[in-house]
């Protein structure tokens, strides 16, 4: 039979170690008879006082604005150093071009001219054959597939524009014009071709529309610095 004071049920509070009595009604007493204050509830949220995650307009623009500028440093040296690229490697090829055809030379005739000219100015017109063909000059230098001056010859540059060959000939190979070879640069096109006389010397490296022109041996036609290329306007 429960007594009077077992109708209260005795509830541990969590957390807190207190012993709470909750009668038949009303909020639950703490232990010596004091009741508790009323139940303190949590402030609504404020949306404004704490801003939800994302970028506002000003720092989007902000950012835009960052990436632009450094696109605008970054981009012109990117494709400076791309067309410094496509040069070296058409320079590269003409001169193993040239180095092999110089070879064969040297083997038709047993003591080629070559060297610098000793003129100011070159004649592509000169050439028998101003327009020698890729075919023609992979024959000349591969005639079998294990006897070769060069195994693959190059027949676009490094913008993929068409090389093109000049031959005096195999009846021409003691003339001071044998052999040449021709870039457009980076306007060239697939219907491209050299001029008809070439002053000889350097042009301004960064002048990547020049032609290279290789002949016999030497550059009539190269990238060079500023000073070789004359350009007094380098220093100003």
């Amino acid at each position: 039979m429960r007594t009077g004071t077992a109708a209260f049920g005795r509830v541990a509070a969590q957390g807190t170690g207190l012993l709470t009595v909750r009668g038949p009604s009303g909020p639950p007493a703490a232990a010596g008879g004091q009741k508790h204050g009323p139940a303190v509830r949590p402030a609504p949220f404020d949306a404004g006082s704490r801003r939800e995650g994302g970028f506002t307009l000003i720092e989007l623009l902000i950012v835009v604005a960052i990436i632009g500028i450094i696109s605008a440093l970054l981009v012109p040296n990117l494709m400076t150093g791309l067309q410094n690229a496509n040069q070296t490697r058409t320079q590269a090829d003409m001169k193993a071009v040239g180095s092999a055809w110089m070879q064969w030379l040297t083997d038709q005739v047993s003591a080629a001219a070559a060297g610098s000219s000793t003129t100011a100015t070159f004649s592509w017109s000169e050439y028998t054959h101003s327009d020698f063909s890729h075919a023609d000059l992979s024959a000349l230098l591969r005639p079998s597939n294990t006897f070769f001056y060069l195994q693959d010859v190059p027949e676009r540059d490094g913008w993929n524009n068409p090389y093109r060959f000049g031959f005096a000939g195999s009846d021409q190979l003691l003339s001071t014009q044998v052999i040449g070879i021709w870039s457009g640069g980076r306007d060239g096109s697939n219907t491209a071709q050299p001029q008809s006389t070439y002053e000889i010397g350097a042009f301004r490296g960064t002048d990547f529309n020049e032609d290279l022109v290789w002949a016999d041996g030497y550059w009539v036609r190269w990238p060079g610095s500023a000073a070789e290329a004359g350009d007094d306007s380098a220093g100003d």
